[in-house]
């Protein structure tokens, strides 16, 4: 019985096998997998670009509160 289960997994896995080859020769398979790995890219592009924005915002309110700072330091020697 055990013997017999072997033989069918092993077919079934062929048989999977033949249907990816076929499906992965199909031309309108390709077309449609370049789609998606298009859109995949401009979505990680479009990642990238939002990333380095918020980044940039986040420098220039670093740089904000450094010269903040340093007026307010600057204030408090001219007091001393």
């Amino acid at each position: 019985m055990v013997i017999g289960n072997k033989w069918v997994a092993f077919g079934v896995g062929v048989a999977t096998g033949i249907a990816v080859v076929a499906l992965v020769k199909n031309p309108a398979f390709k077309k449609a997998c370049a789609a998606v790995v298009g859109k995949g890219l401009q979505l990680k592009d479009d990642a990238c670009a939002f990333a380095e924005s918020v980044k940039e915002d986040a420098q220039d309110i670093v740089a904000e509160a450094k010269y903040n700072n340093a007026k307010k330091a600057e204030a408090a020697k001219a007091e001393a």
